[in-house]
């Protein structure tokens, strides 16, 4: 199932949350609290993330860098994580991690993230980090990770999960973009870094520059036609925008600028660009599938405009430069928008009053009834790419 978006509060606890709770605060008590006093050498950045939450790290990593132009810089991410890092010049190296709770796959058994845990810090504790910062907010593996591999100073959010690990908890506050979230916890290592935060960035490789070259040539592509890319998926159902009203944006931008449209996607998602360039009425290329984050990165760069609901593909074409048109219901934009200049990238947000919820995972029956993106119409996200694209 797909976790809520966080809030400011720690939420309501189930009697089996209260007993894991205390049994946190009983754990945390066998680790030091002391912290050093010099400057960190040598940074562990834990972020169990996905693409978009990934690239909301990329302006802190920059400010980072340049603050501490000397310290040894790692991220410890996952492998659905590391392709967006895995060029980025702020780093000096990316270590993986298949953090339980974020492999989007069944459970192997109540003791596997436990097994995990203390494997991987075993090999953590071989790096001689002097400094661990936990950039999410409630998790509570990785700093009970830090604490185990012996890393002496421990920097989160100051959640009462992941509080009883920690050597400094910094305020998670729920009203301001995780970019600034990120950047306010990165300057507990060097104050002031979080006062001016650039774009996020992506580095495209030159190897899936030249494999998006050579693919849109092979699949017709027309110099003359302003390439539009269409994500149709949304990674939540309650996300997603209907294909009717997708068709209808597609079909407009073809009539009205010409536009070649392109149909991004993972391997999961084929049945729905497939569906989606069935309905329409002249052809798109059809990338889904196809890709590596890499390449789709490339294939964006190309692209005059990329249109969607939040996910993190859109996340991807604002760090590589393409304008963008992003459609929010549950999730607020306000935490997770696009982050960037914002004469580049418009967010269309529903009109429903009970949006933001930030709920993503009801159940099948109820979805239904949490038609929120619906009411996004197709005349506004022609009328957003028409300003788009006309400047």
């Amino acid at each position: 199932m797909m976790p809520s978006r966080p809030s400011s509060a720690p939420p309501a606890r189930t009697r089996r949350e209260g007993v894991r709770l205390a049994l946190l605060r009983l754990l945390g008590r066998c680790y030091p609290r002391s912290q050093p006093t010099s400057a960190p050498r040598n940074i562990l950045l834990v972020r169990p993330d996905h693409v978009g939450d990934m690239l909301f790290l990329t302006p802190a990593l920059h400010a980072l860098r340049r603050t501490l132009p000397a310290a040894r810089i790692t991220l410890l991410s996952g492998p659905w994580g590391r392709g967006v890092v895995a060029g980025n010049p702020d780093l000096d190296a990316v270590e993986t991690c298949h953090f339980p709770g974020f492999e989007r796959q069944p459970k192997k058994g109540p003791l596997a993230p436990y097994r995990a845990l203390f494997k991987t810090a075993r090999m953590l504790a071989a790096g001689d980090y002097d400094t661990a910062v936990i950039f999410r907010f409630d998790h509570w593996w990785g700093a009970w990770l830090a604490a185990a591999a012996g890393i002496p100073r421990r920097i989160g959010y100051d959640w009462p999960e992941t509080r009883p690990f920690l050597t400094q908890a910094a305020p998670y506050r729920g009203d301001r973009h995780e970019v600034e979230q990120n950047a306010a916890l990165a300057a507990a290592l060097a104050p002031g870094l979080d006062r001016q935060m650039g774009p996020t960035r992506y580095v495209v490789a030159a190897e899936d520059a030249a494999w998006a070259a050579a693919w849109l040539a092979a699949h017709g592509r027309a110099p003359g036609r302003p390439l539009i890319a269409i994500h149709p998926g949304a990674g939540a159902a309650v996300k997603q925008w209907p294909l009717v009203a997708w068709a209808a944006v597609a079909d407009g931008l073809n009539s009205t600028f010409g536009a070649q449209i392109l149909l991004t996607g993972a391997a999961n998602e084929r049945s729905l660009t497939q569906t989606l360039g069935a309905a329409l009425r002249r052809p798109a290329l059809d990338s889904a599938g196809a890709t590596t984050l890499g390449q789709l990165a490339a294939l964006q760069a190309h692209c005059a405009l990329v249109l969607g609901s939040d996910s993190g593909p859109l996340h991807l074409a604002v760090a590589v430069g393409a304008p963008t048109v992003h459609l929010y219901g549950p999730v607020a934009h306000t935490k997770f928008g696009p982050w960037g200049d914002l004469a580049r990238h418009v967010v269309l947000t529903t009109d429903w009053a009970c949006a933001p919820c930030n709920q993503l995972d009801w159940p099948a029956a109820v979805l239904a009834q949490h038609q929120c993106m619906a009411a996004i119409l197709p005349e506004r996200v022609l009328a957003a790419a028409e300003i788009l694209l006309t400047r």
